[in-house]
């Protein structure tokens, strides 16, 4: 398993996403653009992330 966290800034406006994808950056803890929110690295918080990657920017920490 991976070990450690990651850290997940909002770089895009999720105006205009699909419902779904919104409801995936709520469950990240994202909720404002420049949002920064640090959550450990999971094959479940990756998943989440893989949905939403273009309006992201992750960074290992």
């Amino acid at each position: 398993m991976a070990a450690g966290s990651l850290v997940i800034t909002l770089k895009r406006s999720p105006i205009g996403t699909p419902h779904t994808h919104r409801l995936v950056l709520r469950g990240l803890g994202l909720r404002k653009v420049s949002q920064t929110v640090t959550r450990p690295d999971t094959p479940q918080v990756r998943g989440m992330i893989h949905k939403v990657v273009y309006l992201l920017e992750v960074k290992p920490r």
